[in-house]
């Protein structure tokens, strides 16, 4: 069951911070590319709130015509979520391909049949097919890989290792989902969008909250409260009026998703 606060503590910017912000996002992609020598970006759309913002941001710096959009469709992929990713596309006018993945995750458990009924194995295989497709276009057409994680979720590791976070850069990397929503906002994402329940579909009917066991305010609260700043397990419980247990478990996915944030170790040099 998802917890989460009664009255969400507000991480949201004020409107010059947001301003601020939003300029320096820009700036980043623009520095990205160029650092690349690259001829603009590569996205993956899913038709959530984060490659959403993502587009907007880089179509806002880059231009629509340096923006390519994938649209990697499953079988567990809602219509709705890959409708929402046209639309995105289509509303800002950027080229875009939808490329089933079926087909490459099938000849993947041929080959290993023994994963085939492993839900989490075969849902990370799907992430890392999306990830393999965004490079092959980008290597192809001279661009980089627009991330579109957010800090919410790179600090407690709700991501597919080498899959979702195979990127170049994350340009929102240091928002979490609060901001995200605000400033997607503040680009103009439709209201729809902008408070659609977050999933990453890597099988059916799955939830992010339903996945972490913690709704997002509450997840963006002890993170900025315990994790990232210094508050005791006791005190950011009881500033956020919640169990104590929430905020260890978001300390225990954060402290067991640390290799996920740090480049594969080596043994320590001779």
């Amino acid at each position: 069951m998802v917890e989460d606060v009664i009255e969400p503590m507000d991480l949201r910017f004020s409107e010059a911070e947001l301003q601020e912000r939003r300029e320096h996002i820009e700036s980043f992609i623009a520095e990205t590319v160029a650092a690349a020598n690259a001829d603009g970006v590569v996205l993956g759309l899913s038709g959530g709130i984060d490659s959403t913002t993502v587009g907007h941001l880089a179509v806002e710096e880059l231009g629509a015509d340096a923006v390519h959009g994938l649209v990697m469709p499953a079988s567990v992929s809602s219509e709705e979520n890959m409708s929402d990713a046209e639309r995105v596309a289509q509303m800002l006018g950027i080229e875009y391909d939808v490329i089933e993945i079926d087909p490459v995750v099938d000849v993947l458990t041929d080959v290993y049949p023994e994963a085939e009924a492993d839900q989490l194995a075969v849902g990370n295989a799907r992430a890392r097919v999306r990830g393999v497709l965004n490079y092959m276009v980008a290597n192809h057409e001279s661009r980089v890989v627009l991330g579109t994680g957010n800090r919410a979720e790179a600090m407690v590791g709700y991501f597919t290792k080498y899959g979702d976070q195979a990127v170049d850069c994350n340009p929102i990397g240091n928002l979490y989902k609060q901001q995200v929503r605000q400033l997607a906002s503040a680009l103009g994402v439709p209201d729809d969008l902008v408070e659609k329940t977050p999933t990453a579909e890597l099988w059916e009917d799955q939830t992010d909250e339903e996945e972490m066991g913690v709704g997002y305010d509450t997840l963006d609260a002890v993170l900025a409260l315990h994790i990232d700043g210094d508050l005791s397990t006791t005190a950011t419980a009881r500033n956020l009026d919640i169990d104590e247990k929430v905020v260890e478990t978001v300390r225990d996915l954060s402290e067991a998703s640390a290799h996920k944030r740090a480049m594969p170790p080596a043994p320590e040099p001779l």
